[in-house]
């Protein structure tokens, strides 16, 4: 299909649990979904893409639109990328090759600048957004996803050929829209750089804490002092982003803090990672925005203390 169509061609990069999930929602949706896959190539042809849901229930797609190289997939007019910020320095020639003329490139990753990375790497054609996943879902084997809570998607236009905000807003919305008709909940961001500050707030305590401590989210929550180291991580980094320009609410940690209470027992991404021994995403989770608060006059010692620990453990796995 071209660009112009009602129903986009959309291209996953990276089907693990983040592009597996959104990428079944929209291929079960009707849309034209095209995945690229490395290791999970041969299963996921064999067997299909399985969502194990606690919100959805269970979800297959049986017949995947597969590929393990870039050089199969036909030009697509959206490029999700859902690969770990760890993988950005090789990300840039199969976007490159991947894309549709004017296509746009959503990247669904953690962490700070990470749409400045790649920015430089990429056709001047091509539009940059960013997108943030406020949900719980982790791989369980290949091509079989376990989705516990919540899904809701947030989008804002980073960089491209629309210099105007009513272009850039469109393909926003565009994008926004495909999510909310496959039945998931997405916003536009007005500030891509200000959300990017709020999820850090999550992000630099439980995914640090649960590769250091080797546990989940529950026991963090139930154990007095990992309770208030908790706190205290999230309120610097709400400092941090505040010294950068981006005023978060004062209660803010504390509304997270609250919603994660409600959540199931939870093991994030990082654990995951430490776990099978993947390199963990230190650089854009902590070190730039360490770097960038510090540059603001704001020093965060605790998420850097944080950030030391994890760096030697992610030196020196098993």
């Amino acid at each position: 299909m071209s660009s112009g169509t009602q129903r986009p061609r959309i291209g996953i990069i990276g089907t693990g649990a983040i592009g597996g999930f959104y990428g079944l929602m929209l291929a079960r949706a009707g849309f034209d979904v095209h995945f690229l896959l490395r290791s999970e190539f041969d299963a996921v042809i064999r067997n299909g893409l399985q969502v194990n849901s606690a919100v959805h229930g269970a979800l297959a797609l049986e017949r995947v639109q597969a590929y393990c190289s870039v050089a199969d997939m036909p030009p697509c007019d959206w490029l999700l990328v859902g690969t770990k910020s760890t993988s950005n320095d090789g990300l840039a020639p199969i976007i490159a090759q991947a894309s549709a003329p004017g296509a746009k490139v959503l990247l669904l990753q953690n962490g700070l600048a990470v749409e400045e990375q790649l920015r430089p790497l990429l056709p001047e054609h091509l539009h940059l957004l960013g997108g943030l996943c406020f949900i719980c879902v982790h791989r369980v084997e290949p091509g079989v996803v376990a989705h516990q809570a919540f899904g809701a998607v947030s989008i804002g236009y980073h960089s491209g050929p629309a210099i105007d905000r009513e272009g850039r807003q469109a393909i926003v919305e565009q994008i926004t829209g495909m999510f909310q008709s496959a039945g998931v909940e997405s916003h536009a961001m007005a500030d891509l750089q200000q959300a990017r500050w709020q999820k850090l707030v999550w992000n630099v305590p439980y995914n640090g804490l649960s590769a250091l401590l080797k546990t989940s989210t529950a026991p963090l929550m139930a154990d007095p002092d990992s309770r208030d180291l908790i706190q205290a991580l999230m309120e610097e980094v709400r400092q941090g982003a505040e010294a950068c320009g981006y005023a978060l609410p004062p209660d803010y940690p504390r509304q997270l803090f609250e919603t994660t209470e409600k959540m199931p027992d939870y093991k994030p991404s990082m654990h995951h990672d430490f776990v099978n021994g993947r390199p963990l995403e230190l650089e854009a989770i902590y070190a730039r925005p360490l770097a960038a608060a510090l540059a603001a006059g704001c020093d965060m010692p605790r998420v850097r203390a944080l950030y030391q620990a994890l760096a030697f453990i992610g030196r020196h796995k098993g």
